[in-house]
């Protein structure tokens, strides 16, 4: 699918106004479509309430724009060459729009699904896209700094997200959250219709592109991505939509190896995860994905239901997570011309676990002025990931294979991040039941330091003014309120360790790659 027009320019060429535009336009439309994920999480109270649905119907106000997403990312590359980048982009931008103020003028739970899937689905091409703009529109030397800023994107967005949306909800109301994308998506229309040359569409690949392998690729991702989301609320395989969801997600998954790597003309080439840089590249990507996603996951629900935060109050402190970035993310992107990549890598999946392992010693009592030192932490290491995890990505890959490698990264960092809330939430859950027991086990009304704590709290109902029959239930159920609450936090404690423990894995995986520098890529890239 490659051609000339898709051949970076030579390594020291000097880059131009609009080249800059089009590249900091396409970043701008990924930061949204990833903070599109994130953004409804501390409003999905108020959604829910507005569209009369339960907890559990409305966790697919968020799967639905992921599941899509997930479908899209792959196919972005071929898609563009088929239409043209700049139409590609433009025309998936003003849908997008168009489908976020539908999301905010929803009337029902099943039209905010449906509009949130079709915003997912246009939103996921940003994403690839802003990559491949930077791989191909920028020189080596510039390079560095373009993967720095979309390395930004995928960090920054999933944490500021909440404490956007939070903001929003709390001042102007949940449809604000949908609204506020016509901000940057305006200035991204402007700025690629401006910044990127009018090309000829292709259209004649659509006639000859593996189709059946396009079907497989979206049954496969999209029966996963449900099967995940979706799991533990329907407690896995005991429900006939996991099992289903699971048979077409194998089904699927083995048709799209099978067609992609045995016929000529896929819209994906398979063969990219043959390369040894980028399988290390899409196999951390997958595992920050976990911790990434995983942690903007875990961290609010914590502060909602044990420290009892409000969606503003959790905002500020996930933002401890993401304003340092700002500051690093320069320095990183030097950094990574001159320095081994492997060391660069190693050192910051070290502090993100090592803020996954501050995590596990939290109490009842913990809140968010002890969290924010781990916060900070994370947001040390988080720069330093993204970066050179974007370089291993792209490292030595031929022009042609770019769209490929764009759509292959991305898809495996969200993956990654579907899996690790899935995976988290199940944990969470199972791990309360245990602590619960284990704790029960000692708190027994035959245990003296429990009947003593059990006459204050009567004592202290009584003085209230209830009767003594009242206070004594009243009691037994401030008792098991609290066993309760210790159970979770001590569940949420085993979760960061698990997210700490595969994190500092990967620094294993990384070693077994060769060295990589940052804007070195091979000359097979560079011509």
């Amino acid at each position: 699918m490659g051609n000339e027009n898709y051949l970076p320019p030579p390594p020291d060429q000097k880059v131009s106004g609009r080249t800059w535009i089009a590249v900091l336009a396409s970043l701008l439309g990924a930061f949204m479509a990833v903070l599109d994920i994130a953004i409804t999480n501390s409003s999905l109270r108020d959604i829910l309430g507005a569209l009369s649905a339960t907890q559990e119907e409305g966790s697919w106000i968020s799967s639905a724009y992921l599941v899509a997403e997930i479908v899209v990312i792959p196919l972005a590359g071929f898609l563009s060459v088929v239409f043209s980048t700049r139409r590609y982009l433009i025309v998936n931008v003003a849908l997008f729009l168009l489908f976020s103020t539908l999301c905010g003028m929803a009337w029902s739970l099943e039209s905010m699904i449906a509009f949130r899937a079709a915003q997912g689905f246009t939103g996921g091409v940003m994403i690839p896209m802003a990559m491949t703009l930077v791989t191909r529109k920028l020189p080596l030397k510039k390079r560095p700094i373009g993967l720095a800023l979309f390395g930004m994107t995928a960090t920054l967005a999933p944490t500021l997200g909440p404490t956007i949306g939070g903001y929003l909800t709390e001042l102007y109301g949940w449809p604000s959250i949908f609204y506020i994308n016509w901000v940057p998506g305006v200035l991204l229309m402007l700025g690629v219709g401006y910044g990127l040359d009018k090309e000829p569409m292709n259209l004649k690949l659509l006639r000859d592109v593996d189709w059946w392998g396009i079907f497989f690729m979206a049954l496969g991702l999209g029966s996963l991505t449900a099967m995940l989301e979706e799991g533990n609320a329907k407690d896995w395989f005991q429900s006939t939509f996991i099992i289903t969801a699971a048979v077409l997600a194998v089904g699927g998954l083995y048709g799209w190896a099978w067609r992609g790597l045995t016929r000529r003309n896929t819209f994906i080439d398979l063969h990219i995860l043959g390369r040894p840089s980028f399988l290390i590249a899409g196999v951390i990507a997958f595992a920050t994905g976990m911790g990434l996603y995983g942690s903007a996951f875990i961290l609010p629900l914590y502060l909602g239901q044990i420290a009892q935060y409000t969606p503003m109050q959790i905002g500020l402190v996930i933002m401890w997570m993401g304003l340092p970035q700002l500051f690093i993310m320069p320095f990183a992107a030097k950094l990574s011309t001159k320095l081994d990549n492997r060391v660069m890598m190693s050192v910051g999946l070290g502090l993100f676990a090592l803020s996954c392992f501050m995590n596990t010693h939290m109490s009842a009592d913990t809140a968010g002025p002890e969290l924010i030192a781990a916060q900070v932490v994370r947001a040390l290491g988080q720069p330093l990931i993204m970066i050179t995890l974007t370089n291993f990505a792209v490292n030595g890959i031929p022009p042609n294979l770019l769209p490929s490698a764009s759509g292959m990264f991305n898809m495996m960092r969200n993956l990654g991040g579907s899996v690790g809330i899935a995976t988290l939430a199940t944990l969470l859950t199972n791990r309360e039941h245990l602590h619960s027991a284990r704790i029960g086990e000692s708190v027994t009304l035959y245990d003296t330091a429990t009947q003593a704590r059990l006459d204050t709290l009567a004592a202290n109902f009584t003085a209230k003014g209830f009767d003594a029959t009242t206070a004594q239930d009243m009691a037994m159920k401030a008792l098991d309120n609290v066993v309760r609450r210790d159970s979770f936090v001590m569940a949420y404690n085993d979760a960061f360790l698990i997210l700490g423990v595969a994190l500092l894995s990967c620094v294993l995986i990384v070693w077994m790659s060769k060295k990589v520098m940052g804007g070195a890529a091979s000359a097979e890239a560079a011509h």
